[in-house]
């Protein structure tokens, strides 16, 4: 479907070219009558200068050479001729006429009549024909002619500065036609940035901003985005109050597997099954969280503070198992991720890393072309390449000799990319073991 841009500009050049076209017809078909009227007013002017000069020549008609001067009469084939017939039917030419005549009209009024004829050598022309009776009894036929390609000249070379001028109106139509299109697109524009932002900053659209025909949708729009708020508000109230209803119940459970196990109980399946129930529970919720804030909010956490903060937190951890954690992040780097799905992301990543390294491990954070861009790497025996995918697509465990779930690098895929950020998994070539990659929008 065509957009309203497109639409509007089309509408526009379309409804020039047709006033365009159809101002074009009613002034060629006018010029056409003008240059047409004004040829023959020349001709009825000429023939007027004719029968004064006849008038007083009727004894001797061939003094009408001396007495009408015109050079153009006077060249052979000229274009512009005169001929005057007496009542006996002797014809007297100017000379232009060299040794043809003018074909006279059948029937004549006592008026002039104008009409399309041929001339010398088959030439078209045009001619003002009268028959003039004077004082004196004599009776002549007058006629003035004149090549028509004249006529035909000057309604071409009118035509010609008229197309030149249409053409510049053409051309001012489709100028107006696209800053009409602008300026009627750009409240929308406007409107379509401000709903981008605005839920940012969590105000209201102001429909006086907008002209008339737009207030109305402002207005909805505000309602729909307050609701959206609520909407989201209220998911994330949901699934944070799940999550601390399933944890106290959790909870109880493992101190009973605890107590159990102090009496010599095997705890260990049961112990393991709970671990990977709260591992389940905690990917749904984050899944929740996430399908509720990456798609309908535009969070901005600042990235810096929360690595330099969890750098502290998983440094004292690897102190306490007698490994290393160094850190490195360029300051102030921010992304568009609520501020607790990246720092659970960022956790579930450095945990891992604590996890399977043998002495350190590494975070950095840096500005990149595309974004933001950060790495844990690990000593430890890394993973295949061939099993990489699989992991961070099912959670599954590898290597069982360690404690965990193995879903915490399929939770972090799946809130990235909720925010359309990625995780990949490759061979660090500084420490030997696993390099986890993240790319985030800033």
């Amino acid at each position: 479907m065509l957009s309203l841009r497109q639409r509007a500009l089309i509408g526009g050049i379309a409804s020039g070219a047709l006033s365009v076209g159809v101002g074009t017809l009613v002034v060629f078909s006018y010029i056409n009558t003008r240059v047409l009227d004004q040829f023959d007013g020349a001709l009825q002017d000429r023939h007027t200068q004719l029968v004064v000069g006849l008038s007083a020549t009727t004894d001797d008609p061939e003094n009408l050479r001396q007495l009408v001067f015109d050079p153009a009469y006077s060249a052979p084939y000229s274009g512009r001729y005169w001929q005057v017939t007496d009542s006996a039917g002797t014809i007297y030419t100017s000379a232009s006429l060299f040794d043809e005549t003018i074909a006279e009209p059948r029937s004549t009024s006592d008026g002039t009549t104008v009409w399309n004829t041929t001339g010398p050598d088959s030439e078209a022309i045009r001619s003002v024909y009268q028959k003039i009776t004077f004082e004196d009894g004599t009776e002549w036929g007058v006629t003035v002619a004149e090549s028509r390609s004249e006529l035909i000249n000057e309604r071409s070379a009118a035509q010609r500065n008229l197309l030149l001028v249409f053409g510049l109106v053409g051309l001012i139509g489709v100028a107006s036609s696209l800053l009409l299109t602008s300026a009627i697109v750009g409240p929308l524009r406007k409107l379509r940035a401000d709903v981008a932002h605005r839920w940012d900053q969590g105000d209201e659209l102001v429909p006086a901003d907008y002209p008339d025909e737009v207030s109305p949708l402002v207005e909805d729009l505000n309602k729909l985005l307050h609701r959206n708020r609520e909407i989201v508000s209220g998911s994330r109230r949901q699934a944070a109050d799940l999550a601390h209803a399933l944890k106290t119940p959790a909870t109880i459970l493992r101190n009973e597997l605890a107590a159990l196990s102090d009496t010599g109980v095997d705890t260990e399946p049961a112990e393991e099954a709970l671990t990977r129930i709260d591992a389940q529970l905690a990917r749904s919720l984050a899944r929740m969280r996430a399908t509720n804030t990456g798609e309908l909010t535009h969070s901005r956490t600042d990235l810096s503070n929360s690595v330099e903060r969890l750098s502290r937190l998983f440094s004292a951890m690897a102190e306490r198992e007698g490994k290393t954690l160094f850190s490195e992040c360029e300051a102030g780097l921010c992304v568009r991720m609520d501020p607790q799905d990246i720092e659970e992301v960022i956790g579930n990543i450095l945990d891992n890393a604590l996890k399977w390294c043998r002495t350190s491990f590494q975070i950095t954070a840096r500005r990149a072309d595309n974004g933001i861009e950060l790495c844990v790497e690990d000593d430890g025996p890394g993973i295949p390449e061939d099993a990489r995918l699989e992991v961070v697509r099912s959670g599954s465990r590898l290597d069982t000799s360690v404690k965990g779930t193995g879903l915490g690098l399929s939770i972090s895929v799946e809130l990235l990319a909720a925010y359309g950020g990625t995780l990949e998994l490759r061979r660090s070539e500084r420490f030997g073991g696993l390099a986890c990659e993240v790319k985030i929008s800033p």
